[in-house]
């Protein structure tokens, strides 16, 4: 009986778009590389698949295509690996329709946004090179993906190399910027590092504020699920480690406040942030990848319990800190000394715009808990 690899369609369709178009970039530059024998060897540019800025608006499908193409085979099979892991999961748990559009969305942003910080490089430098450059590679993806699964399962921890080496998931996306911006900063891999950062941007941005989630909770009235993810572990600050977090969530909410005024985004309301924190209760046990997962039997349903633990203290402690502070505000407004606060009764509304500190606001420090 022959082996069948089951795939979901989506899934499919980007993993052969990036076999295909990889193929084709590298047998035009053998090609190119060919026909200049003799000549100094220099790298050929192929505008119509790699996106080269100086040269995009002739072949404009570039901004899209070029992430697909990969120059050397370590490239191929690592973000071959990455949509055929990563992309199974993402696909199953949201849906071939809503995943397509977050793959396009972190395709295409990014490589936007990259052209014009090219352009501004090279007119500042003097240089035509950096107006040259071939721009390519899954690399935001790769960073989008890192994103979601700290979405997903933050407290899920993977163990590798016999569990000699473990992390927990919500560690990923800073590990990854760091070793692409030193790697952009050390042996000169500067598209790489730009485009990690503009992927984790982007994707973080669409999966918070604008991506349907499936209500779990059954809150949604509407039937088409909760838009974005208020929940107070999805800060922006909470892609960090705890030390980085205060000064990024400071910068973050001044941001935040900034495109709330200006009435670009919609500000998080009290029922947005408890509903989005329930959200991420439920969705607690579906666990990574079995590449992912090397836990077996018991072991794995050890680390589900655990996970859900973890999970259960930071829904705790967020709720105590909320707590701590409309008690705070309730005690702050009264008349007098004798005044008495019911427990049960409806705290005021902090003077600060609703949900604002929740984009770099956290104080779960799962490590300690």
């Amino acid at each position: 009986m022959p082996l069948r690899v089951n795939v979901p369609p989506a899934t499919r369709v980007f993993l052969v778009s990036l076999l295909a178009f990889s193929f084709l970039f590298n047998i035009a530059r053998w090609r190119q590389l060919d026909t200049s024998a003799g000549s100094p060897q220099t790298t050929p540019i192929i505008p119509y698949l790699t996106l080269v800025p100086s040269l995009f608006y002739k072949y404009p499908w570039t901004l899209l295509v070029s992430t697909f193409v990969e120059q050397n085979i370590f490239t191929v099979l690592l973000n071959a690996a990455t949509i055929f892991y990563g992309g199974k999961y993402l696909e199953r748990a949201w849906g071939s329709r809503e995943f397509s559009k977050f793959v396009a969305a972190v395709a295409l942003i990014p490589n936007v946004v990259i052209v014009p910080i090219y352009l501004i490089w090279a007119a500042a430098g003097g240089s035509s090179s950096r107006s040259l450059t071939q721009i390519c590679g899954g690399v935001s993806i790769q960073g989008a993906f890192l994103v979601a699964f700290k979405q997903l399962v933050p407290e899920h921890t993977v163990a590798i190399f016999k569990g000699l080496v473990k992390m927990r998931v919500k560690h990923f996306p800073a590990i990854f910027l760091l070793l692409n911006t030193l790697s952009g900063i050390i042996i000169g891999t500067d598209t790489a590092a730009i485009l990690s950062w503009l992927g984790l941007l982007t994707s973080w941005t669409y999966l918070r504020f604008y991506k349907r989630q499936p209500d779990l909770t059954g809150a949604s009235t509407t039937g088409l699920g909760m838009r974005g993810d208020a929940s107070e572990t999805f800060a922006f600050a909470c892609l960090f480690p705890d030390v980085m977090q205060p000064p990024i969530g400071f910068v973050a909410d001044q941001v935040y406040a900034l495109l709330v005024a200006s009435k670009i985004l919609r500000p998080f309301s009290e029922e947005d942030i408890a509903s989005g924190n329930q959200q991420m209760l439920a969705r607690g046990e579906a666990g990574l990848p079995t590449l992912l997962n090397n836990q077996r039997g018991g072991g794995r349903g050890w680390g589900k319990r655990e996970e859900a633990e973890r999970r259960r203290a930071l829904a705790l402690k967020a709720l105590d800190q909320r707590l701590g502070k409309q008690t705070a505000t309730v005690e702050r407004a009264q008349a007098g000394p004798s005044a008495i606060v019911e427990p049960t009764s409806q705290s005021p509304v902090p003077s600060a715009s609703p949900g604002q500190g929740m984009l770099g606001e956290t104080s779960y420090n799962p490590d300690n808990a």
